[in-house]
C-alpha cells in the first residue's frame, strides 16, 4: 500500500470554506473517478498558534503505478483544482509517497 501525503494551509476565514470545497467536491469527484487500485482519503485539520489552519490529506493505493493513474507520470505533483487553490494561502507543490510497513490492523492487541 502507498499513502500519499499533502498539505495546504488557509486563513482561519478561508477554512472552512476550503474544508467544504475538498469534502464536498474535490474528493468526491476523484472517487467518482474508480480508479483502480485508489482507496480512499483522509483529510486532516488543524489550527497553528499564528493563525493559520493547516490542512493534509492523505490518500491510499495499491502501488506507485495506481497514484500515476491518479495525477500522471509526474506522480508527486500535487492535485489542487482551482477552486481549492483559490482559497490557500499556500500549499505543497509535491506531495510525499511512503510505503505501508503497518497498518492499525498489524498493531492492535491480539
Amino acid at each position: 500500500m502507498i499513502v500519499r501525503i499533502w498539505r495546504g494551509w488557509t486563513t482561519a476565514e478561508n477554512a472552512d470554506t476550503y474544508e467544504s470545497i475538498v469534502s464536498t467536491r474535490v474528493l468526491p469527484a476523484i472517487a467518482a473517478r474508480d480508479l483502480a487500485g485508489y482507496h480512499g482519503a483522509y483529510l486532516l485539520r488543524r489550527p497553528l498558534p499564528d493563525g493559520e489552519v493547516e490542512f493534509s490529506t492523505v490518500m491510499l493505493f495499491d502501488s506507485l503505478d495506481a497514484v500515476r493513474g491518479f495525477v500522471g507520470e509526474d506522480y508527486e505533483v500535487a492535485h489542487v483544482p482551482a477552486e481549492a487553490r483559490a482559497v490557500l494561502s499556500r500549499f505543497d507543490e509535491r506531495s510525499a509517497h511512503y510505503d505501508t510497513l503497518l497498518t492499525p490492523e498489524d498493531t492492535r492487541p491480539a
